[in-house]
Formats: C-alpha cells, structure tokens, sequence
C-alpha cells in the first residue's frame, strides 16, 4: 500500500462528495423561487439515500464477480472488505476504492432531478432514487469500470462519461417526458432565484471536478497530474467558449452563462480527462461548447420536452459528445483516431454511447411507470401553481422568495 495514494484517494472522494451540495446550490440558485428549496432539498436527501443504497448493496453488485451486466452479492454490507490490502492489484486498500467510488452514484442520481424540479412527486422521487441506483447506476459501473461487457468490449471512459453523465442525463429527459411541463402562472418567468447561489454552486462543482477526475487515477501519479491539468484546460476554455458565443447572441454578459460553460467543459473532458493530451483537452472543449449550447435548445423547441434545469442538456448531450471525442483524441496506446488513424476505438466509443444511452432510457421509463402504479410522478396541480416549496417544505431559499410567496398566496392577491 502507498500512504500517497491512499491520502489523494481519499483527499478526492471529499472533493466528490462535495460536487453534491454545489450541485444543490447551483440547481437551487437557477430554480424558480416557487421551487428553489424543493431543488436543494432533492439533492441534499441524496446525500443521505445513495451511500447507504451503496453500502448495503450498491459497492457489491458494481464491483464483485466477473458477470458480464452485474456483479454478485459476495461484499454486501460490506462483507469481506479490506481496510489494508488490495484484491485489485491497486496501492490502495479496497476500503479507499469502495469509498470513493461510492460517492459516484451520489452526485449521477441528483443530476437526474434538476430535469423534473417543479412538479416531480417527492414520494415518487424518494422511490426512483434507490431503485435507479440499483438497476442502472450499479450495471452500468460494472459493465465499464467492474470488468463487465463495456470493459470487456474495449469502451473508454476514464471518470464516468457513460456511468455518470450520459446515464444521468438520458434518464432525465425520459422523466421530464413522462411528466410533463410546469404548469405555470401567467406573469411567471424562470429567472434564476439567486445568482450568489449559482456561484457558489459552480465552484464547488469545479473544484470537486478535480477529484473526480484527477481521482479516478486511483493514485498520486502522472496521470492524476494529467487529468488535473485537462479538466482545468476544459473547463476554462469551455467558459471563455460559450461567454463569446453567448455575448455575440444576446449582447449581455450573463454570470450563469458563463458558469454553464464552464460545466459543458468539465463534462466532455470527464470520460478521456487521463487518456488525452492537454491539447486535445482544449480541442474537445471548443468542438464541443457550441454544439451543446446551440443544440439545448434546439431540441426543447424542436420535440417540446420541459428539461427543467437542462440536465440533459449538459450531462447528456455533453457525454454523448465527450464519449466520442475521447475515441478521437485518445493516446496511441488507448486507440484515438487521430494517433492511429484507425476508426475502431471510434465505433466501439458509439457502441458504448448507444447502449448506454438505450440502457438508461429504457430502465428509467420502466422504473418511472411501475412507480406510477403506486403513487402519481407529479404533484397536484394546486401545489405546483402555488410552488412546492410553499406547500410542501414550508422553507425557502432567498428571503425574497418567502416575501413573494407570503404577498402573492397568502394575501390572495394573484
């Protein structure tokens, strides 16, 4: 074992960990005040319901036995791991491993709800989350990252564009679909609820990109240097990126335009971010930057679908992107187009996209429609009008939401 190691290790599930609560202010802080608290709240409850989904079954079935879609129950409840030693020829104790790769599926799961804040059912959603985490986060790590079929079939995807960001985004959209659009009032805008929110939010996110990506090295070495030096390349470049084209667009200078940006940068580098050179970093960051900001809302407009806070839009379309890209700026040795001129790692990159994409999309509309036989996936129409977070949580984000809330609903003045 190396203390080195297992220091990063550990120093970058705290940085992933962290990704969450800045995912819960940068949602809440672009929500609607009717349902900033509603965002937050979803994402903070995942804090609590992934690690133990992971624990008791999640680690066992993504990382245990060699099936080719899931794994076995051999380590559930955590049976039989090791706080010492490695049964993954790794420096590090498979205790480390199951720590950080558990904070994964706790920041894939909140990613999905910024598609259906609004108007998703909180018992609904309280039921998705476990079940997603168990039938499609956890076979999608063992299939790509636990030595199942994506492995086995050659897919690239250092950090979790399939795992993470294509399964998120995709599962997303197919909510927001089966939901519906918000309802809303007639003088209703969808201004951000608080900018200080998105911020902050957005540097949380960045910063806990850093060991999420560099992290997935699973050591203090070269290609943890690597990864730290493209996701900060991407995610800048991405910024200055989309600032320009929106700029020329809208001639205003917007913060949460910018910090999109930067997001788009740190998701397309996520699945190459140790396979790719520093320059190939900043090519995949331009190529793909006004692809995702031109294509977010063509589609909306072109298919009609309420993706809420654009989940799909980023972690979708941005790792669909960011997974082919890696086939075609990858090192020699990993395959890349461009260093071997050959088109194979680019056709088993699209494989791994399309399955992925079919996987998730497929098992979130069965989830959401068996779930539907229990309990409705949305609120009445009266909390939606009114705002969940005036009927159901009872709590707001900015004192200026409670204000608007208590005039607007309290006084009947509507």
């Amino acid at each position: 074992m190396d203390t080195g190691d297992i220091v990063w290790v550990l120093i970058s599930a705290a940085l992933v960990w962290i990704m969450t609560p800045g995912l819960a202010l940068f949602y809440g802080g672009l929500a609607n005040k009717k349902y900033a608290s509603n965002t937050v709240f979803l994402s903070v409850i995942i804090l609590g319901i992934a690690p133990l989904v992971w624990s008791v079954l999640g680690y066992s079935l993504a990382f245990s036995g060699n099936g080719k879609f899931i794994g076995n129950l051999h380590n559930v409840l955590l049976n039989g791991i090791s706080f010492s030693k490695s049964t993954m020829n790794l420096n590090i104790p498979d205790a480390a491993f199951m720590l950080f790769q558990g904070m994964f599926p706790i920041i894939t799961v909140a990613i999905i709800t910024g598609s259906v804040v609004g108007r998703v059912n909180l018992k609904a959603m309280l039921m998705f989350i476990p079940i997603w985490l168990i039938t499609v986060y956890t076979p999608l790590a063992h299939m790509v990252w636990g030595g199942g079929l994506l492995a086995k079939l050659g897919a690239l995807d250092f950090a979790g564009g399939d795992v993470v960001h294509i399964s998120s985004g995709v599962s997303g959209l197919v909510l927001a679909i089966l939901i519906g659009k918000r309802r809303k009032l007639k003088d209703e805008n969808d201004e951000p609820d608080n900018i200080v929110n998105v911020v902050i939010g957005g540097a949380l996110l960045w910063i806990g990109w850093f060991g999420f990506n560099s992290g997935s090295a699973l050591a203090a070495n070269s290609t943890a240097i690597l990864a730290f030096v493209n996701t900060s390349i991407a995610a800048a470049s991405a910024m200055v990126m989309w600032f320009i084209i929106d700029f020329i667009r809208t001639n205003k200078a917007k913060i949460t335009g910018a910090l999109s940006g930067s997001l788009v940068g740190l998701v397309v580098i996520t699945p190459a971010a140790g396979l790719v050179s520093p320059t190939a970093a900043l090519s995949m960051a331009l190529v793909a930057t006004p692809i995702v900001y031109f294509l977010i809302n063509f589609l909306k407009n072109k298919f009609h679908y309420d993706d809420t806070l654009d989940a799909f839009g980023f972690h979708g379309i941005g790792g669909i992107i960011g997974g082919i890209l890696t086939g075609v700026f990858a090192f020699k040795e990993n395959g890349g187009l461009i260093a071997t001129g050959s088109l194979k790692q680019l056709g088993i990159q699209g494989v791994a996209v399309i399955f992925t994409i079919i996987f998730a999309g497929v098992m979130t509309f069965i989830i959401a429609k068996l779930i539907s036989l229990v309990v409705p996936l949305r609120v009445e129409e009266s909390v939606e009008i009114k705002g969940i977070d005036y009927e159901l949580h009872g709590e707001y984000i900015s004192i200026l939401g409670s204000t608007q809330f208590n005039n607007r609903f309290h006084t009947g003045n509507k």
